[in-house]
């Protein structure tokens, strides 16, 4: 563990005129104890914040709350910000934890932060991995850890002196853990100067100045409260004159007025008019220019002691100190004891022997009285320093930050070294900071496009328009390494990719194909090429590079990692095309076969989502599943837990939405948007989360609630440039639809139309824009409408999968209408029986039923609209359910309650029809054995594929994984 950080909260004080302040925290700590103990009554808060300028009494208040948790037998965990070191990422944090954490061995350590350890270990100062988490893991980690150890060792309070001068990551780990503290065994305590808190607190303010317990604003102290602290050290025999005026000098400062008090005992004043010249003379020396004035009349050894650990802030190492300030241990024992007796320094509570400022203002005075030249000069000496001590990078490198560029490689190497500790404590504005400052240091010629490509991944999460500017130094640089290149090449495509220009990407990666001299180097940049391409909206000719992605694929075996990535894109782009799914399948396996991981930095994983999802058009939505968990898995292993988690999310979410499982889906879709709205830059997150959200409440018949959720999100206004799925414009027409607005719907739809036909994308799967816009002209242009539907139909057979061209072929009928539309319903329900699709089985199952009511076939509807019903139910689709009602009802039949419980466990006699079907056994093999029709035996295995979440095709490999029922 690196070594501790902890600031205990300073010594006790008598605490006057904060009786208010006292009853706050009284209640507080009641609330806990009450909460704890298991006391019937509902608890307040866990947040209590006070704030006043400085010197007016917060750190007292502080130790006053310390001693009265305490005494309540609390577990009691302090940090505090120093002026310092507010440059070190997680100080504040590591204050708080590492005390803790120090006193469990590595298996205790292990068990607290379980399979979170790889993630926060380098921000709690712990052995950490090479593992580089985003900053949303980081803080969904430092939650757990805060929480586990809250249960553990309940209760806990947590006091927090100067926020003011904590850390930005530490703010914002604060900021967003704060309101769970309410549901915790857990009380936070904070203290701040509200006038100093930095711009980038914003979330901290937002916190404490919103919170139900407002902020307790300390205000200076009466006439009364100085003249009581001047009586408690000179005597009750001092004037009233005399005290006023002690009053007066100190403004009501508590700090002030106690140090004045103290003085005036140790020259054995009385109090009396006569003494008010002496009073104002000491008084003078407490801060400002009479403080440094009484310094500067000490030696010079003590002095530049004194400068020295201003330089250094908090928890001053007196040894530490003494090797820079150049005192020697006995000098720096004996500027130590004249410093102490000048009421400058005071030994720091708790072992290690560490020495501390009476107050911060003490220190603020004295590191601005350091000359400018010496104060670079002892910066540079505590860098040298703190790095022998063993101190580690980061504590060397917020010297470093002091001082001026000198072109030293040893400068540049810590700094860089600092950085990757940082990248993995999820720090990456940290690290920048100093990567910018090696830069300027400036690194040897050789080492700047490696500095600039570790620049632009810090920035690539806070300023992706920055990281382009340093990728595109860095690839202008000469003789750059060939995989350091590659790397630095798809960073700069991602990053232009992050900031829509996606055509841009694409031309950096072909610019960079013709360049690449290794072939390997040369087909990484290609697939990176067709991946920028592919989601491109305004690819020029698109279909001249899917014929070049398939003869390149064509010749792959997916030996190498560079081919699996290619073999990936030709499944997706077939997919997109509407080859026929076999081809498909095909590429998706072989890209699958070696592997294809989530969570590689120089590759991305929008080619493993892409095959996941092969799957799910192709009608076998388990594996699909199966891949997402696993790729979620690595994901949130590795602490990527802001936009790559929110994208996951969401997209399972679809895929539970093209299963029928609307419920889930929601919740999914739901979370994925959540996620995306807490993390600063995850916009293409937001779009993908929003348009499956409302597709999802469309299907549950919430249509108001998608207008709403649209309208927030401004959806439907913009269109990115980068292919987002499902595609948003066609999404944005379903909801015209729902509202009735038909012909915006159609003009929307047939821009779509048009721009699929330009690349060559005529998946209906993928994008059903046909079937919108047949169900938008129908009433108005039926020829034209019932064409487009059975185009979408063509299309969907050419596919292959039976999902497609059921929903398909019930547009149609639903167009077509009259007697017509009853052979092609009746269809529709065979294909989507063959098929995964809950959610339109049951859409088929309500139309084909309430086609046949009106053409006078009411045992045949009934049949299909109390199957239809059930469905609805089961997918969460009320609106469907509630029409189901309407035509039984309008048919003169009576609903009936639902004949099967939803579940998702095979019964014996399904899993026996898979298993046999899954050997190819025909239906009517099957039907004899289960002494079944083959119409049983049909609905039976129907049943089974919308259960598991697979066709025909996927059951052998899907029933290798998938429960047996119990005996």
């Amino acid at each position: 563990m690196a070594p501790g950080l902890r600031q205990p909260i300073t010594e006790h004080r008598l605490l006057l005129e904060r009786r208010r302040e006292l009853r706050a925290l009284d209640a507080a700590l009641a609330d806990l104890r009450d909460a704890v103990g298991g006391v019937p009554r509902a608890r307040r808060a866990g947040l209590l914040a006070f704030t006043g300028s400085a010197g007016l009494g917060k750190t007292t208040l502080m130790a006053e709350a310390r001693a009265r948790a305490a005494a309540h037998g609390f577990t009691v965990l302090s940090g505090k910000g120093g002026e310092q070191e507010q440059e070190l990422a997680f100080r504040v944090v590591r204050q708080l934890l590492q005390p803790t954490l120090a006193a469990m061995d590595e298996p205790g350590r292990q068990d607290v932060l379980g399979s979170w350890y790889d993630v926060v270990a380098a921000a709690l100062g712990l052995e950490a991995t090479g593992t580089v988490p985003d900053p949303v893991g980081v803080r969904d980690g430092l939650d757990w850890v805060m929480t586990r150890l809250a249960v553990m060792n309940a209760p806990v309070v947590l006091l927090l002196d100067d926020v003011h001068w904590a850390d930005a990551e530490s703010l914002n780990w604060l900021a967003s853990f704060a309101p769970r503290a309410a549901d915790l065994p857990l009380l936070i305590v904070l203290a701040y100067r509200p006038d100093e808190l930095p711009p980038e607190a914003r979330a901290f303010r937002a916190l404490v100045e919103h919170h139900e317990n407002r902020p307790h604003v300390l205000t200076p102290l009466s006439a009364a409260g100085v003249a009581r602290i001047v009586r408690n050290e000179v005597g009750e025999g001092a004037e009233d004159a005399f005290c006023e005026e002690c009053w007066t000098v100190t403004g009501g400062s508590p700090f002030e007025a106690v140090e004045l008090a103290i003085r005036l005992g140790e020259r054995r004043l009385t109090g009396t008019r006569d003494e008010l010249p002496t009073m104002r003379h000491l008084a003078s020396a407490v801060k400002g220019p009479g403080l440094l004035e009484r310094l500067h009349r000490l030696d010079t050894a003590t002095v530049r002691f004194a400068w020295t650990a201003a330089v250094l802030g908090t928890s001053i190492s007196p040894e530490l100190a003494a090797t820079i300030a150049v005192v020697g241990s006995e000098g720096a024992a004996r500027a130590t004891e004249k410093l102490r007796a000048a009421r400058i320094l005071a030994d720091a509570p708790g072992p290690g022997g560490s020495l501390e400022f009476v107050h911060p203002t003490i220190a603020t005075a004295i590191y601005q009285d350091i000359p400018e030249a010496l104060r670079v000069g002892l910066h540079n000496s505590a860098a040298v320093s703190v790095r022998a001590a063993g101190l580690g990078p980061t504590a060397a490198a917020r010297h470093l930050l002091e001082v001026p560029s000198e072109g030293r490689p040893e400068a540049v190497e810590c700094l860089r070294e600092a950085a990757r500790e940082y990248l993995r404590a999820g720090a990456p504005e940290a690290a920048r900071r100093v990567l910018t400052r090696a830069l300027q240091e400036p690194p040897p010629p050789e080492d700047r496009a490696a500095l600039l490509h570790e620049l632009a991944s810090s920035t690539f999460l806070i300023e992706p328009a920055a990281t382009v500017t340093h990728l595109r130094a860095a690839l202008a640089e000469p003789g750059v390494d060939l995989d350091l290149r590659a790397s630095i090449v798809y960073r700069l495509t991602q990053a232009l990719a992050h900031l829509d220009q996606v055509a841009e990407a694409a031309a950096v990666a072909a610019d960079e194909v013709r360049q690449a001299p290794h072939p390997r180097i040369r087909l990484r940049m290609q697939a990176d090429q067709f991946v920028w391409s592919a989601f491109r909206t305004d690819e020029p000719d698109a279909c001249a590079r899917s014929r070049r992605l398939a003869r390149m694929a064509d010749r792959l075996t997916g030996r190498r990692v560079e081919e699996r990535y290619i073999l990936g894109l030709r499944a997706w782009d077939a997919m997109l095309r509407g080859e026929p799914r076999r081809t498909v399948l095909t590429c998706a396996e072989k890209a699958l076969d070696g592997g294809l991981s989530w969570t590689d930095e120089n590759r991305g994983f929008e080619v493993p989502v892409s095959v996941a999802l092969v799957f799910m058009y192709c009608d076998q939505p388990r594996r699909a599943e199966e891949l997402f968990t696993e790729g979620l898995a690595q994901c949130q292993a590795k602490g990527w837990r802001g936009s790559h988690l929110a994208l996951g999310q969401a997209l399972f979410g679809y895929i539970r939405y093209r299963r029928g499982c609307l419920a889930e889906a929601e919740e999914l879709a739901r979370e994925g948007l959540r996620i995306a709205d807490r993390v600063e830059g995850a916009v293409p997150a937001q779009w993908f989360a929003v348009g499956i959200l409302i597709q999802t409440l469309l299907a549950r018949g919430r249509t108001a609630e998608a207008r709403r959720l649209a309208d927030r999100h401004r959806y439907g206004e913009a269109v990115p440039k980068a292919v987002i799925y499902p595609d948003p414009r066609t999404v944005y027409a379903e909801l015209l639809l729902a509202e009735g607005r038909r012909r915006k719907a159609a003009h929307l739809l047939s821009g779509v139309g048009d721009w699929l036909a330009s690349k060559g994308w005529h998946n209906p799967t993928w994008c059903p824009w046909q079937l919108s816009l047949a169900s938008a002209l129908a009433p108005t242009a039926p020829d034209r409408a019932i064409r487009l539907a059975r185009d979408a139909v063509k299309a969907a057979r050419d596919f292959g999968a039976a999902s497609a061209i059921g929903q398909a072929l019930r547009t149609e009928a639903e167009v077509t209408g009259g007697p017509a539309a009853l052979g092609l319903y009746a269809e529709a329900v065979d294909q989507l029986e063959q098929s995964p699709a809950s959610y339109e089985l049951a859409r088929a199952l309500v139309g084909h039923g309430a086609a046949l009511a009106r053409n006078g076939r009411l045992q045949e509807a009934a049949d299909r609209l109390y199957r239809g019903q059930e469905g609805a139910v089961h997918c969460g689709a009320e609106a469907l359910a509630a029409r189901a009602r309407e035509e039984l009802s309008a048919a003169g039949l009576r609903p009936l309650p639902l004949r099967y419980a939803q579940t998702d466990t095979l019964t014996a006699q399904e899993r026996s029809a898979a298993e046999m079907a899954a050997q190819g056994r025909p239906a009517a093999v099957v039907a004899k054995e289960l002494r079944l029709s083959e119409r049983g035996v049909t609905r039976l295995l129907s049943s089974v594929y919308r259960k598991i979440g697979t066709d025909a095709a996927g059951l052998s490999r899907a029933l290798e994984s998938f429960p047996r029922p119990r005996p």
